[in-house]
């Protein structure tokens, strides 16, 4: 009982066995013909390998099948009686060079724990390089594939989006795409549907929006303030990588580091933070919740300020991270009704140097989110922080399953 989406299947080789062939030996007076056996033992033994190769292919082969889950749909969930089918669409979304695979952790653990409840659907439209082609095209791809799934499903009344590193902004241009101020709720009379409108306000593609996640997303860009911390927050640095950020990663790189300034219109994640042409804004505000996760060290592709949405001298203090005894990589929890942690005010030059920053902390915050920092200090996998808080593969990043665990359990169904 799965929800992910599987990988393309991969064929695996069967071996063929050849045919024994008998062979003829010169005929003399006296003798009869033999069958061709010069090496019994030998040849024997050579058959009995063969024999078992083909056997321990077959099983590889219905092994890896089972595993891939070969030619099964994209869009699943439990198999359960109509009545009890699950109608909440979670959706997942990859980071940059990212695929649908690095999601299924997370995916295999939301049907396992949340039966009969939840459709999972890993997205495939941005997989690797086409995550370079920019915010606002991916944003464009990502919506177009939720409208395709509903229209499948039309069973599916409710919607979340989980979303890692690049896949949050990505997500948050969707939902864009997919605001609408109204959703019509559907009633029944004498067996006729009657549709009445206004019932409910602010719906995500015609259903109920629940749920919106980021894991370590970029959500104030990669500019400045140690923000992509590999740079290790050294100025000269920091303007290289600007200046050449869509020469490695396109279009993109252009948006991450807000050098988009075309025909006289903001960057586009300062429009992203409000409600001009698109209602950017107003989709989060019509989530139930908004969650951002974020690394508070060890990661460095995506700084802490921009993965949790803060302001660099509202982020706790180190002395205030302690670690849960049953998370136990989660290190402080904020609900968003909390005062400041810090009370020193903001100072005129920190506004000055990042006005842009400063206007998309402004336009986000206008909504409410919970902000949960994650800390893989004592971790063997901490150098890897940033994939390890998504659980990217097991096998390297289990360390951050109780993070998973601690999303599923908060999880609002």
């Amino acid at each position: 009982m799965l929800a992910v989406n599987p990988p393309v299947g991969a064929a695996v080789s069967s071996l063929e066995i050849p045919l024994r062939r008998e062979a003829r030996v010169p005929m003399k007076h006296g003798r009869r013909r033999l069958g061709f056996r010069p090496k019994c033992a030998q040849e024997r033994k050579m058959r009995s390998d063969m024999v078992f190769r083909d056997r321990w292919m077959g099983f590889l082969e219905e092994r890896v099948r089972k595993w891939m889950k070969i030619g099964e749909e994209p869009v699943r969930g439990a198999v359960v009686e109509p009545e009890t089918a699950p109608d909440h669409l979670v959706v997942m979304v990859h980071g940059l060079v990212g695929s649908a695979e690095d999601w299924r952790f997370a995916a295999e653990q939301f049907v396992r724990r949340l039966p009969n409840k939840v459709i999972v659907h890993c997205s495939e439209c941005n997989s690797s390089l086409l995550t370079f082609d920019g915010v606002d095209l991916m944003g464009e791809r990502l919506a177009e594939e939720v409208r395709s799934i509903l229209n499948r499903r039309n069973d599916i009344r409710k919607i979340s989006f989980v979303a890692h590193s690049l896949g949050g902004l990505i997500a948050r241009y969707a939902i864009g795409r997919l605001y609408s101020p109204t959703i019509k709720e559907s009633a029944h009379v004498n067996g006729s549907p009657l549709f009445k409108e206004n019932v409910l306000k602010g719906g995500i593609a015609g259903v109920v929006p629940m749920n919106f996640i980021t894991f370590a997303s970029p959500h104030l860009g990669s500019r400045g303030h140690n923000q992509l911390p590999f740079l290790c927050g050294l100025p000269f640095l920091e303007r290289s990588a600007s200046e050449a950020a869509h020469l490695i990663v396109g279009r993109t790189g252009k948006h991450l580091f807000l050098t988009d300034i075309e025909d006289g219109k903001s960057p586009l994640l300062l429009r992203m933070a409000g409600d001009d042409d698109i209602k950017f804004r107003s989709a989060l505000r019509s989530f139930k919740r908004r969650v951002a996760y974020a690394n508070a060290n060890f990661d460095h592709m995506v700084g802490w300020g921009t993965s949790s949405i803060r302001r660099q001298h509202e982020l706790p203090k180190y002395h205030l991270l302690v670690a849960d005894e049953n998370y136990p990589h989660i290190v402080y929890v904020d609900k968003g009704n909390a005062q400041d942690i810090c009370d020193d005010p903001i100072s005129d030059l920190e506004v000055h140097q990042s006005d842009l920053e400063e206007d998309m902390i402004r336009g986000l915050t206008q909504v409410n989110w919970e902000r949960v920092d994650v800390s893989f200090q004592n971790s063997g996998q901490r150098y890897i922080a940033h994939n390890t808080i998504q659980v990217k593969s097991y096998w390297l990043n289990s360390d951050g399953a109780d993070v998973v665990s601690h999303m599923i359990d908060n999880f609002l169904i």
